[in-house]
């Protein structure tokens, strides 16, 4: 894969998962202004994190750690890639199966563990019976995931990447519904969720068949590819366990604090936005490219490959987490502050937002770094590193809540985050300088911070000038689509002239994708 195309896969998934988290902001305006931060919004968000928790665990995390590369390498040499898809589909399928079973029949076992603070309030019984309808959802995804993986792996990004966006459609026009036809909304969104599983299921299992991976339920069998594959994936499994454990962690501490949940969840969804536009369509697309240019034993295209993925995700994120971390209360305000949301938890949430902002670039660089070992096979020491990392999370969002309260797990998730991205980016240096950024990537990214200190003193004066606008009911999403322009036009026009990147290389990849 040239960097060009490369860049272009790139820009084709950062193109859906845009559109798609748009739409996720959109739904959650709609959950807080409808719904509102409080009893039933806790209870939904750690129900509805039930299943996303298990999905990033098997899917995302073991699950594509070990499928993708070995996927990848037997196409790039005609080893059986269809075989090793069947198997890989049976595999996972029943072992999901299980876990559905036993999520089920333990839910309030599940919940205890996740938000423990909930117990002995209707905040708990609440969350259970939600969990028990969303629960399944994560059968759906996992093996969503795995034919996206397989769309990836061949270079067919769209789809995959378009999947979530039936998510978020549903759950708005749920909510909608609920609203326009005067039901309980909480009830019209739950049962949403497995609906929505099941569409995106539906969409990717049909384009892998066209793409010539035709896969049907069968009976799972334990040959030496799965054996291969399992001892690759229990690292990663673990790896990821401990990055859930993170959120458990910060989910039960905020439990504690009327409303923390739900205002770190809004926050939370607002810092996704760039994380997923851009360190997730790096990862999905570096991954298996790496893969391949690793079997085919090309370590200097695998050093550009990276060192473009690197720059192209600190191009777009960097000024991003500047953005969050300069005009928090604005970006809050303007998107969440309506209905059931007021002033206090306006001020709650962007504070939260700030913290995340300056741990945005860490996220990040993680969904760069982490292919380095993966397409290698390692998942070992991604899971050493995890545990460091879980150890600084547990540590600063425990031992800083008696002092600072709610906003400690937020804390500690940045933190974690940058201790995660030192030991990835040291662990690295043992393979040498095919897993090191190149001289352009040096030179461009002290330009790409330059250009972003800029454009956030132009967010600060932009925020000043348009203060009336911002806070006049109906004209403040004007003015916020103002104060965006004048972020962008700074950042791009600055940065093409402090050389930080080429607007040419941009326009070519968005054309190719």
């Amino acid at each position: 894969m040239k960097p060009i195309r490369l860049m272009s896969g790139f820009f084709t998934v950062g193109f859906w998962t845009l559109f798609s988290r748009v739409l996720g902001f959109v739904r959650e305006a709609l959950l807080i202004a409808l719904i509102g931060p409080g009893p039933v919004m806790d209870a939904f968000v750690a129900a509805f994190r039930l299943p996303n928790m298990f999905r990033r665990f098997f899917a995302e995390g073991a699950f594509n750690a070990a499928f993708v590369p070995m996927f990848s390498k037997k196409l790039e040499g005609g080893e059986g890639a269809q075989k090793f898809a069947q198997e890989a589909f049976n595999g996972l399928g029943f072992a999901v199966l299980i876990l559905v079973g036993l999520g089920m029949v333990f839910m309030p076992a599940f919940v205890w563990l996740t938000a423990e603070g909930f117990a002995g309030d209707e905040r708990f019984d609440m969350t259970v019976g939600y969990g028990r309808v969303v629960f399944p959802y994560i059968l759906c995804m996992s093996l969503a995931a795995l034919f996206s993986g397989i769309l990836n792996a061949t270079g067919r990004f769209a789809v995959a990447a378009a999947a979530p966006v039936l998510l978020n459609i549903l759950l708005v026009g749920a909510m909608v519904v609920g609203a326009v036809t005067g039901g309980p909304i909480i009830t019209w969104l739950i049962w949403a969720i497995p609906v929505a599983g099941v569409a995106q299921l539906a969409l990717t299992w049909r384009a892998a068949a066209q793409a010539g991976f035709a896969l049907r339920p069968s009976r799972p069998r334990w040959t030496p590819d799965m054996k291969a594959m399992v001892v690759i994936a229990l690292p990663a499994a673990l790896a990821s366990g401990v990055m859930q454990i993170n959120l458990v962690v910060g989910q039960v501490v905020a439990s504690q604090y009327d409303k923390a949940v739900s205002w770190l969840f809004a926050a939370d969804r607002l810092y996704q936005l760039p994380l997923g536009v851009v360190g997730i369509a790096v990862g999905i697309v570096l991954l298996p490219d790496l893969s391949r240019r690793l079997r085919a034993g090309d370590d200097a295209g695998a050093r550009i490959a990276l060192s473009r993925a690197g720059e192209i995700a600190l191009a777009l994120t960097i000024p991003s987490a500047i953005a969050l971390m300069v005009v928090p209360q604005t970006l809050v305000s303007v998107l969440f502050e309506r209905g059931a949301s007021n002033v206090d938890d306006t001020a709650a949430i962007a504070a939260a937002v700030a913290v995340y902002g300056l741990g945005l670039p860490a996220f990040v660089l993680q969904k760069v770094l982490q292919p380095i070992y993966f397409a290698r096979e390692d998942t070992r020491r991604p899971f050493h590193f995890a545990l460091v990392s879980m150890v600084v999370n547990i540590a600063l969002a425990v031992g800083l809540a008696p002092f600072i309260g709610w906003i400690a797990p937020a804390i500690a998730t940045t933190f974690a985050g940058w201790a995660m991205v030192l030991c990835l980016f040291l662990g690295s240096r043992k393979f040498g300088d095919a897993a090191r950024f190149d001289d352009r990537f040096r030179k461009r990214i002290w330009r790409i911070i330059a250009a972003s200190l800029v454009m956030g003193v132009a967010l600060v004066l932009g925020n000043m000038l348009l203060e009336s606008v911002l806070n006049t009911p109906w004209w403040r999403g004007l003015g916020l689509v103002l104060l965006i322009g004048i972020g962008a036009v700074s950042y791009f026009g600055v940065g093409q002239l402090f050389g930080a990147f080429r607007l040419a290389e941009f326009k070519a990849a968005v054309r190719r994708g």
